[in-house]
């Protein structure tokens, strides 16, 4: 595990690279359920062979909402962690669609960690992560983004 103290001399560096996640259709008409979105792109295999991606795409949303199991996968949390919390995003962009039968990854760069204070013995830590997320077989990743997490982790004693 990685102490928040080790933090601020890997900043720039990679830090974590996730398992292949595969996104076959079954995961894709899950998440269309989920959502309420059946546009014919995801979950019509027959209609989406007519267009340019030449069969069904996985939702921008899926892929990016696979990024909580790419960094539980590749990035465990600080020693100490009492919880973490997802922050948002300071960028993001969908650059190719991932299509149905791929397989996808998180290759994690850390951009930041700032101490944002203490209390009750317990310090909270505002993390950025820049996210690629790799298509298998693919140079043109599916998404990129600037992702903020917060960790509170337990104060030494």
């Amino acid at each position: 595990m990685t102490k928040a103290t080790d933090l601020a001399a890997m900043i720039g560096t990679e830090v974590g690279l996730s398992k292949w996640i595969e996104i076959d259709q079954k995961r894709i008409d899950a998440f269309a359920d989920a959502t309420e979105d059946w546009q014919f792109i995801h979950v019509d295999p027959e209609a989406a062979k007519q267009t340019p991606f030449g069969g069904t795409i996985a939702h921008g949303f899926l892929t990016l909402s696979l990024l909580s199991a790419m960094t539980y996968d590749a990035n465990p949390p600080l020693d100490g962690t009492v919880m973490g919390v997802n922050y948002g995003f300071d960028k993001l962009r969908f650059l190719s669609p991932v299509r149905a039968g791929s397989k996808v990854r998180g290759r994690f760069k850390l951009v930041s960690a700032d101490n944002k204070g203490s209390d009750g013995g317990v310090t909270r830590w505002l993390i950025k992560h820049e996210v690629t997320v790799e298509i298998e077989g693919s140079e043109k990743p599916a998404l990129i983004a600037e992702w903020l997490g917060m960790q509170m982790v337990q104060d030494p004693a």
